[in-house]
């Protein structure tokens, strides 16, 4: 009995012993999994849950409309871009008057709520051509009693005149200031000389929103503004005088049509109005409402949809401008913190958390955005240009190089090769050899991995420091922002018919900025997928039958593909990039 009993003991321990080690270890899996989860920003991770992480993942249909926009006949441009024509206000300020004592008004006023008209870009161009705005060219029936007719001038010319110190002491007191409403512009650029009140009028007779750009949605406003955050809604006021009801539905993310990446954007509303809030916090800058989700995350897209299009929409205002961000992550707002410093004075407003009522003179909605990772200087405030932003961003980070010198006939130096190397697909699978052959040049080669988590303060040091850098199409090329004047780009393009979207993404961008580019295909015998395919395969003899969508040729010529570089074949672009750093 006893070794039955003392049996029975042994199981019953060796069980117990068993139950303990599984313990142990699931409690040290879930502490290992917790640690990663948290050293790898998870803020990152679910903020692009809705989006995808490289750069060509990018919507191909607006590289397609791009295209066409820029072969289109200027007057179908201009015909699908036509919004409505407001009625003019006759009397400006007996309309500012009207618009003070309506903003007090009961609630029953708000059933004029019913009477806003939704703007739909698309129908209005199917109705054909709207009235002509005021200032505009036409014939003299557009010139309505009580105004005079004036040409507007460049935007960026103008900053709002802050408020008396009277209206400011009122403001600390809490009250309401009597210029609240009275928008009042000086003329001059930067030093107050040529001053002149400007005629509002124009503003009044715009319409508030522009959606005739196929990448983004901008509304732009001067007067009595207030915007709920509660209520997701930018408010201009009317006086009780106008007729324009105007509503528009906006997400404030440059990726218009992109319903993916949209879906997790708030949706706004921006609307005229005679009834709305009080006040609880006033700006006597301009405002800005604009998105950080969607395909933020991912380098390329940091700059294509937010960093490139917030540097043009305020970049202008040199400072003294308020941010207010929809959907931000505060991991992404600190990744970037010394831009968004350079390009704001104040502290950014989390748009989603906040419950003031903000009343200003000046607000955007949305950002200026035009092509992908570029500025089209036509359109943008002060002509910007790629060049701007490229110093922009080299000043923003403190970059000492803001320009290439010829090596000359005998170098003092080594020209530097930056390699962007990756890890995951696309990678350089001879990149020793590769890095032998660029020394063998005399070049000093410098390989460095770019992803989410880089330091970009050390990062950028690094690129700014080179001659030369040069990757595989993907994300890290958009390090280029960094490079200094007349350096040069070498962008590796894999096997797939895929140059046209590689030159978009990264060699036109690269050429505004004042870069040299140069682009490599590589050849089927240069190609991982000749591993997976034999010789004959279609892949090798029509690529461009695999483009059937985006999605396939991202899945069939990227995410499956690695590059084995021809170094004899290779070689004369770098002999090429010599000489053009001799010049």
């Amino acid at each position: 009995m006893k070794a039955v009993e003392r049996a029975k003991l042994v199981r019953s321990l060796r069980q117990e012993s068993r139950r303990l080690r599984l313990l142990v270890l699931v409690i040290g899996f879930f502490l290992v999994t917790l640690t990663f989860v948290v050293l790898s920003k998870p803020d990152a991770l679910l903020f692009n849950l809705n989006g995808r992480l490289s750069v060509d993942d990018a919507p191909r249909s607006l590289l397609i409309r791009q295209a066409t926009d820029a072969t289109a006949d200027p007057d179908q441009r201009s015909a699908a871009a036509a919004a409505q024509d407001p009625k003019p206000l006759d009397d400006f300020e007996d309309a500012e008057a009207n618009a003070n004592a309506n903003a007090k008004a009961t609630p029953k006023d708000s059933e004029e709520k019913s009477a806003l008209t939704v703007r739909d870009p698309q129908q209005s161009a199917k109705k054909g051509p709207e009235p002509r705005l005021l200032g505009s060219s036409g014939g003299e029936g557009e010139k309505k009693k009580g105004h005079r007719k004036v040409t507007l001038p460049t935007v960026s010319n103008y900053t709002i005149r802050d408020a008396e110190d009277g209206d400011n002491a009122k403001q600390q007191q809490g009250s309401k200031p009597e210029t609240e409403t009275k928008l009042e512009m000086v003329a001059g650029k930067g030093d107050g000389s040529q001053q002149q009140d400007w005629d509002t009028a124009e503003w009044e007779s715009k319409p508030l929103c522009d959606f005739s750009n196929f990448r983004a949605n901008v509304c732009e406003m001067r007067g009595n503004i207030r915007i709920h955050p509660n209520a997701s809604s930018v408010m201009y006021m009317e006086p009780a005088s106008s007729k324009r009801n105007e509503l528009w539905k906006l997400k404030p993310y440059p990726r218009k049509g992109d319903e993916l990446c949209l879906s997790k954007v708030t949706e706004l509303t921006v609307k005229s109005s005679k009834v709305a809030p009080e006040c609880t916090k006033y700006h006597n800058v301009p405002v800005v409402v604009f998105a950080l989700t969607g395909y933020t995350g991912n380098l390329f897209h940091d700059f294509t949809d937010a960093l490139v299009p917030l540097f043009t929409t305020a970049s202008e205002f040199n400072g003294e401008v308020q941010f207010l961000i929809t959907d931000m992550a505060i991991w992404w707002t600190r990744k970037y913190h010394v831009v968004f410093k350079k390009l704001s004075n104040y502290p950014l407003i989390d748009f989603n958390k906040d419950t003031d009522v903000h009343c200003a003179k000046h607000a955007i909605v949305g950002l200026h955005a035009y092509m992908e990772f570029t500025i089209d200087p036509s359109k943008a405030p002060h002509n910007y240009t790629m060049v701007d932003f490229n110093r922009f961003m080299r000043r923003t980070y403190e970059l000492p190089r803001e320009a290439v010198s010829a090596l000359g006939e005998i170098p003092k130096a080594k020209p530097r090769l930056l390699i962007i190397s990756r890890q995951r697909t696309r990678m350089f699978l001879n990149l020793p050899e590769i890095i032998a052959m660029a020394e063998g040049l005399g070049f000093e080669v410098v390989v460095e991995e770019a992803n989410v988590s880089s330091d970009l303060s050390q990062f950028s040091k690094v690129v700014n420091s080179v001659d030369v850098m040069m990757g595989v199409h993907g994300a890290g090329l958009t390090n280029c922002v960094f490079l200094p004047h007349n350096a040069t780009l070498i962008q590796i393009v894999p096997w797939g018919g895929i140059e046209g979207v590689c030159r978009i993404d990264f060699g036109d961008p690269a050429e505004q900025m004042g870069l040299r580019y140069k682009q490599y295909s590589i050849a089927v015998h240069e190609s991982s997928l000749t591993d997976q395919y034999p010789l004959d395969h279609e892949i090798f003899k029509n690529p461009l039958a695999f483009h059937k969508g985006f999605e396939f040729i991202k899945e069939t010529f990227m995410d499956k593909q690695n590059v084995r570089l021809d170094c004899n074949r290779f070689r004369p672009v770098l002999l090429q990039t010599l000489d053009l750093l001799n010049q």
